[in-house]
């Protein structure tokens, strides 16, 4: 049965399982006429039709993953593998192969820098993936075969095609790039935001959805034959009928919508906000998964549609949802001019048609249904001026309730937007938050959040002390617009605490600037708290560990010395020998370190792991000295140190040993030799170092942060996209496990320096949703360090 003229979908069933949302689907091979669904609850589920009802059952749950799965792809059947393969994509950076029949993978294939969200599978094996890391991937069984650079975003959507050697890449650079044999043959270019999905209608057609809310269709040649237009926020994914060109998209407007010959002929409501996916069975019928973890299949035919008492349930579902106004999926809403219950008296004049009814001071939204030949309630429109004031003396937004909704005018013809706020709120937090929701430009950030200031009569429940001190070492430093109005107090810096002159911004904290505030269309007001400059990145020199105590040191080498095996006790002399080092690297003498005192030092950093501790402290302090750093990072010595050091990051072997091995790497970075090295050797020694991001030892976060803050100074220096990427990766996926808040603060220092000054490592940064990770310590309290450095690299995103 094929998608017929004019015949309509209905629901046929609602499938729980999934504890997350569902982020892809793919139709499966077998069983017949099932599927397989991936979620962020890291599992993929592989479902048949249920023979007696309408429904599907789970046939098995696969795990695989150690972070969320967002895509999933079923490799065709081989001589093997003859019911085929199923391969899924996750936020861990794998991907994960696995056989039908086993809940555990076959194997797992590594090589991405970043989460792996979208797969296709070609003839004779091979495996196209596309990640956040910018790249896409070619895998053949279990190798990867090459790797696909040009896109300046993470990728998004991968097709194969189906003539040999075309692949297709969509990325969040708002091109698609067509690749043969590996290289890249031509760059299409028409879309005004992030592609998100592919489809292929034939080997000389494919069609592309993106963010923008269109969707279009190209000839391979480079042509873009049409645009589609009937979504009202980003189009997630897009999927094409068999054997014709009508297809099926959803995307974070509720909706799942059905086009046939390039019209939207009907939109189905869901009672969730973002549909992440769909799918088109072999016979026609439409899976699709959304955030609320449910995924609901849709059909035409009348045998496979649900019973009145499901359909029922899940009109209910939807009637109880809230539609939030400002998505503009209902046009411009003025409650008090809208018509009463008795509208819905007249029908409508096309399928999906919108109309919204004032009932009781409620407002509601209704959708036409041709087929039913009735009005369909798709939800309660909240934050509407119909329906704010509730007795609780609070504002109903978006089904919240708030202290405030303000309405703002950005300007006077463009559209007015709302923002909540409640009293226990950080007002710059809210304000970046509207900001970024309604993508407006963040130069705004002060106003707004004065405007929220001023407008809440300082109600806030927020404390905030003026006692901020040093971001590394505690000291006092000057704060710009705090009462005191001198201009030139000695404030301390940020990495060294050495005293920095600051100049003035107290003066002028509340004249009134010739401007006239976007808002109100009033005269502006500096805000004082917008004064304070950027003292944090992009920072110049490495940051090293000095701290010293050679006594402790020594003591307890010599200790553990007397009690270690024959072969490797040291004797006095070289006791004596390694003190004097000690002492000439931490700057307690004038000597310059010998040849024979590094030679003892390699012989005692060579001890076992259970002893080697103090050498390696010794080794951290050393590495500093110029003299040290040349030897053990020059041409001819440097493998056996970095193997050394690489052996000490396992993260099964001891924390003394994986915290002082990352110390010294860090100290490397003091001398020229040792940065030639740390960059000679970057990729393999950040794979290793990342991988003691699991201890959750705070001071090997600390050092983990460093390491990576040190990379970035380089970086900044030195125009290396991939070395960009993978550091924005380690932060990435750091940020996700540290809590201390001095790692925090050093890798937002290492984040801001990276994309200072370069606007492929801004768009990489979003394209990892990195904004949206750190977004919650802009409104840390404590240290003041961490909020203020969140919100210089806020405004760089």
């Amino acid at each position: 049965a094929m998608a017929g003229e004019g015949s309509t979908f209905r629901l046929r069933c609602s499938l729980l399982g999934h504890g997350q949302d569902v982020r892809g689907l793919t139709r499966g091979l077998f069983p017949e006429g099932g599927f397989v669904s991936v979620s962020r609850d890291r599992t993929a589920r592989l479902w048949a039709p249920d023979g007696l009802n309408r429904g599907f059952t789970e046939m098995h749950c696969m795990s695989g993953h150690s972070n969320f799965v967002s895509c999933v792809c079923i490799i065709p059947p081989s001589d093997l593998y003859p019911r085929g393969l199923i391969a899924t994509g996750g936020n861990d950076h794998n991907i994960c192969i696995f056989t039908v029949d086993n809940p555990a993978p076959l194997y797992v294939l590594k090589g991405h820098k970043n989460t792996v969200c979208s797969l296709s599978s070609g003839k004779f094996g091979t495996l196209l993936s596309g990640s956040w890391d910018t790249t896409a991937k070619v895998w053949l069984n279990d190798r990867c075969m090459m790797t696909l650079q040009g896109h300046t975003a993470a990728i998004w959507a991968v097709k194969i095609l189906p003539e040999q050697g075309l692949m297709l890449t969509g990325s969040a650079d708002k091109t698609i790039k067509l690749w043969k044999a590996g290289r890249c043959e031509r760059t299409f270019t028409g879309h005004e935001d992030c592609v998100r999905g592919l489809a292929i209608l034939s080997e000389m057609e494919f069609l592309s959805c993106a963010n923008d809310a269109s969707v279009r269709r190209w000839q391979i040649s480079g042509k873009c034959l049409q645009v589609y237009y009937g979504h009202t926020n980003y189009i997630y994914s897009i999927s094409v009928f068999p054997r014709c060109k009508d297809f099926v998209t959803t995307g974070e407007d509720r909706s799942l919508r059905i086009w046939r010959q390039g019209e939207c002929a009907q939109t189905i409501r869901l009672p969730a906000q973002s549909v992440w996916c769909c799918c088109v069975l072999d016979n026609g019928d439409i899976v699709v998964g959304a955030s609320d973890g449910i995924i609901r299949v849709f059909t035409e035919s009348l045998e496979r549609t649900a019973s009145a008492e499901e359909i029922q349930a899940f009109e209910n579902e939807l009637a109880q949802a809230s539609i939030d106004p400002k998505t503009g999926d209902l046009g411009d809403i003025n409650a008090d001019d809208l018509p009463g219950r008795e509208h819905l008296k007249d029908p409508g004049t096309r399928d999906g048609q919108t109309r919204l009814i004032k009932d009781n001071g409620k407002v509601e939204a209704y959708q036409w249904s041709v087929s039913e030949g009735r009005w369909i309630k798709i939800g309660d429109v909240v934050g509407s001026s119909g329906a704010t004031q509730q007795t609780s003396g609070k504002v109903l937004f978006e089904g919240k309730e708030y202290d405030y909704v303000f309405t703002i005018d950005v300007n006077e013809n463009g559209p007015s937007y709302k923002l909540p706020y409640n009293i226990t709120d950080d007002p710059w937090l809210t304000a970046y938050n509207f900001l970024q929701k309604n993508d407006l430009n963040p130069m705004f950030l002060d106003q707004v959040a004065k405007f929220i200031m001023d407008n809440t009569k300082g109600q806030t429940l927020l404390s905030t002390s003026n006692q901020f001190s040093d971001p590394f070492t505690g000291a006092g430093r000057y704060v710009p617009g705090s009462s005191s109005g001198s201009s030139t107090i000695p404030g301390a810096d940020p990495f060294t605490g050495a005293g920095r002159y600051v100049p003035g911004s107290a003066s002028n904290a509340g004249t009134l600037v010739g401007g006239v505030d976007p808002y109100t269309g009033k005269g502006a007001y500096q805000s004082a708290a917008a004064k304070v400059e950027n003292i944090y990145f992009p920072k110049k020199d490495a940051v090293t560990f000095d701290q010293a105590n050679p006594t402790q040191i020594m003591g307890k080498l010599k200790e553990l010395n007397s009690s270690a095996a024959e072969e490797h006790k040291l004797t006095e002399d070289d006791l004596i020998i390694l003190e004097k080092l000690l002492s000439a690297t931490c700057n307690t003498s004038s000597e310059t370190p010998t040849a024979q005192q590094l030679q003892t030092l390699w012989r005692a950093v060579n001890w076992p792991e259970d002893i080697v501790f103090p050498a390696l402290d010794i080794l951290r302090l050393s590495v500093r000295h110029p003299t040290v750093n040349e030897n053990f990072c020059s041409e001819k010595e440097h493998v056996q140190f970095i193997i050394l050091l690489l052996k000490f990051l396992n993260p099964k072997g001891k924390q003394a040993n994986q915290l002082l091995a990352l110390r010294a790497l860090c100290n490397c970075f003091v001398s020229h030799a040792g940065q030639k090295l740390m960059m000679e050797q970057r990729d393999e020694i950040m794979t290793q170092a990342i991988e003691t991001k699991s201890g959750n030892n705070k001071n090997i976060h600390i050092a983990l942060a460093t390491l990576t803050l040190n990379y970035a100074v380089c970086l900044h220096k030195v125009n290396n996209v991939e070395g960009k990427a993978q550091c924005l990766s380690v932060i990435s996926t750091v940020m996700e496990v540290v809590q201390d808040l001095e790692a925090v603060f050093r890798l937002l220092v290492a984040l801001g320096t990276l994309i200072s000054d370069d606007t492929n490592a801004v768009q990489l940064a979003k394209s990892l949703g990195v904004d949206s990770q750190i977004k919650k310590y802009a409104s840390v309290s404590e240290p003041a360090k961490v909020k203020e450095c969140c919100r210089f690299v806020l405004n760089l995103l």
